[in-house]
């Protein structure tokens, strides 16, 4: 399963070229993780209600065409691997069909209070699809 996320480029997001700033594509990427989750049926603030959080551990991003002020950019995020105590996303930011980026993004898994835990068998089971 993956998610679609269609935003706009913002002349706030880009640089004195016009170019996407490289420290955007993690905010677009938070975007489609959240948006991710809301098409399993559940938001990450229900998630934060029951006490758990995914705390970023890891971001990867590989850039291939940049993105410019006002573009339509996609961005697809899946599931790439889901444990008890870790969670990893995959991403693939487009133009009309034009890979702008790739990358992914490891999530220790974490309770209220930032201490590690362990994913609940319900939430696991909601994000494998099972």
């Amino acid at each position: 399963m993956e998610s679609l996320t269609e935003l706009r480029v913002r002349y706030a997001e880009t640089d004195a070229m016009g170019i996407v700033h490289h420290a955007t594509y993690p905010v677009w990427m938070e975007v489609g993780r959240s948006d991710f989750l809301r098409t399993l049926g559940q938001s990450y603030a229900e998630w934060e209600a029951q006490g758990v959080r995914l705390v970023v551990n890891e971001i990867r991003v590989r850039f291939r065409s940049p993105a410019l002020y006002d573009e339509l950019i996609q961005v697809r995020t899946y599931l790439q691997e889901a444990g008890r105590r870790r969670v990893t996303f995959g991403y693939r930011i487009e133009r009309e069909g034009v890979l702008l980026a790739e990358g992914e993004s490891i999530h220790l898994v974490a309770g209220s209070d930032n201490r590690a835990r362990v994913l609940p068998e319900e939430l696991l089971a909601l994000i494998r699809q099972e």
